[in-house]
């Protein structure tokens, strides 16, 4: 990680539900030498912002439903709030984990879960998991903890915020459907709505934008391997520039109108056109992840990923 600039403040809000390993993440990014708070009330960040002088020294702050002031609506009231602040560089990291998983960890615990006290903790983990479903979809880093150990987690966590050994800067790569919005904290976000659409070929639209079939399919548009070269070239162009500038996270997005087929491919191939080109790159496809279906994250940044080694 490049030097923090000394007029903004390194803030990550870090949030999920409960059981996914929120607190752990608190305590690895401590490890990594930020300074940390944990269930603070959202009402006590802004003053924090505004009266606490600018330093070196990250800060993460855990949000927990729980707190007596937790409101979806506040937490993204206060993420807009931080993104327009001169003083500070902030990021949404979410820990996402899958309900059948929750439920275990609740039943090794033996807890009652505080949304659902006379209930089962499964009718809690479901009611928490909606609850904070406008949350996730504005996180700017996810990372899914149901198959991950506590040293997996670190290790994932590694390259997106260890400011001491991480060198240069992350770069996550989405895909989404414009149907649902643009994603928040994008840097770069290219319309691939003029490609030829998969979605009309009855043999290909239940496949994704992961499936060789469908990447062959929008590849052999005429148009894409210029719109693939311009991207790949505006980014290479970019991204050295904003790395200059010491930011530490990069994004960028690729919509189409479903979020599944040519969005998909051209996050994929861009995001391993820049891991090839040494960079540290995640991917994150958000309508596949609403569907149950499992993003190359991981095999990303630790495959292409091991160029920037």
């Amino acid at each position: 990680m490049t030097e923090q600039k000394t007029n903004q403040q390194r803030i990550v809000l870090v949030t999920g539900p409960g059981g996914a390993g929120r607190s752990t993440a608190i305590n690895v990014l401590e490890d990594f030498g930020y300074e940390t708070i944990d269930n603070i009330p959202l009402s006590f960040v802004p003053r924090l912002v505004d009266t606490t002088p600018v330093t070196a020294r990250p800060v993460a702050l855990g949000i927990d439903v729980r707190n007596r002031d937790f409101s979806v609506e506040g937490l993204l009231e206060l993420m807009t709030y931080l993104k327009v602040s001169s003083r500070v560089e902030a990021d949404l990291f979410y820990l996402d984990c899958e309900h059948s998983v929750l439920v275990r960890r609740y039943s090794e615990t033996r807890r009652r879960h505080p949304l659902a006290p006379d209930e089962t903790p499964g009718e809690g983990i479901l009611r928490e998991l909606a609850l904070l479903e406008d949350v996730r979809k504005q996180a700017d880093v996810l990372v899914d903890t149901s198959a991950l150990t506590v040293h997996d987690l670190k290790s994932e966590m590694e390259g997106w915020f260890n400011v001491h050994r991480r060198q240069g800067m992350a770069i996550s790569v989405q895909s989404f459907s414009y149907k649902r919005g643009v994603p928040q904290g994008l840097d770069m976000v290219f319309d691939c709505r003029f490609l030829r659409n998969p979605h009309w070929e009855p043999h290909l639209r239940p496949l994704t934008g992961l499936d060789a079939d469908i990447a062959s399919y929008v590849k052999e548009d005429s148009r894409y391997q210029g719109f693939f070269d311009r991207v790949s070239d505006l980014a290479s162009f970019v991204i050295p520039a904003c790395l200059e500038e010491g930011k530490a996270h990069f994004s960028l997005g690729f919509g189409c109108t479903g979020g599944k087929h040519r969005s998909v491919t051209l996050a994929e191939s861009v995001a391993e056109a820049l891991a090839h080109g040494g960079l540290q790159v995640s991917i994150r496809h958000r309508e596949l992840e609403r569907r149950g279906q499992t993003s190359l994250n991981t095999q990303v940044r630790r495959q292409l990923g091991k160029v920037a080694e």
